[in-house]
């Protein structure tokens, strides 16, 4: 099943998300990813909603959703038509003699070390889907601790509106 990148613009009201949810789920969709923000003028927001799911019903689906009324308008983005990036923060059980190769890779996928105990620390990768996973499986050779991801945030290039 193919990752589809949704972005929507909706009213900022109690319910809406729950309806929108309800679309996803008479269709046989699943959110891999959901991220939620106030637009520049509060009575709005934008979301940007990763699914999964046959890539026959999506076409239903944003026209589902363009017409519930809180829902301004949604579409599909894809790499050639947007900036995509997510952000994940890792938690690695790491000693002094791990450190060194564990910030190599770091440095190397452009990350941050935002915190540093003498057992563990966590580092932080942001950028495309392809490269947060690429870290996190380079980095798996270590004991991870655990993982918080952020859901993908798109924006269409040049003057297209998101």
């Amino acid at each position: 099943m193919k990752v589809h990148t949704l972005s929507m613009f909706v009213s900022n009201k109690p319910g809406v998300l729950g309806r929108i949810c309800q679309v996803f789920s008479r269709r046989g969709f699943n959110i891999d990813s959901l991220v939620v923000s106030q637009g520049r003028d509060p009575e709005f927001s934008r979301m940007t909603v990763g699914i999964s799911g046959h890539p026959e019903g999506l076409h239903q689906i944003i026209m589902q959703c363009n017409k519930l009324i809180d829902v301004i308008h949604c579409f599909e983005h894809d790499d050639r038509d947007s900036v995509t990036r997510e952000m994940i923060l890792i938690k690695l059980q790491a000693g002094p003699a791990d450190r060194t190769e564990i910030l190599q890779i770091v440095k190397h996928y452009n990350g941050k070390t935002v915190d540093l105990h003498e057992e563990s620390l966590i580092v932080m990768v942001h950028g495309n889907t392809d490269k947060v996973d690429a870290a996190v499986r380079m980095l798996s050779k270590f004991e991870i601790v655990e993982t918080v991801r952020t859901g993908k945030v798109v924006m269409a290039r040049g003057t297209t509106d998101t």
